[in-house]
């Protein structure tokens, strides 16, 4: 079963398959927004539709304290799109 975790110390979504991280979405923090840099599930893990969990993970959560997202990583910004659609 996959367990997806914000890891907020570690400016992160993961996510876990019996404890062994399988995916991120990674973000910095440049003062009023969140910039998503990188989103990435191990191969073997593919088309689940984890990546797009994580995410919006990281999503839910910007807007929950304010801040404002910036996807730089293409996943990212293409998930974040078909969301305003």
């Amino acid at each position: 079963m996959i367990q997806y975790v914000f890891e907020g110390t570690k400016s992160r979504s993961a996510a876990y398959n019996d404890g062994q991280l399988i995916g991120l979405c990674q973000y910095q923090v440049d003062g009023d927004r969140w910039i998503i840099t990188h989103t990435e599930v191990q191969p073997e893990f593919g088309g689940r539709g984890i990546a797009r969990e994580l995410v919006m993970m990281v999503a839910r959560k910007a807007k929950e304290h304010g801040f404002t997202l910036v996807p730089v990583c293409s996943y990212a910004a293409k998930v974040l799109d078909q969301q305003q659609q």
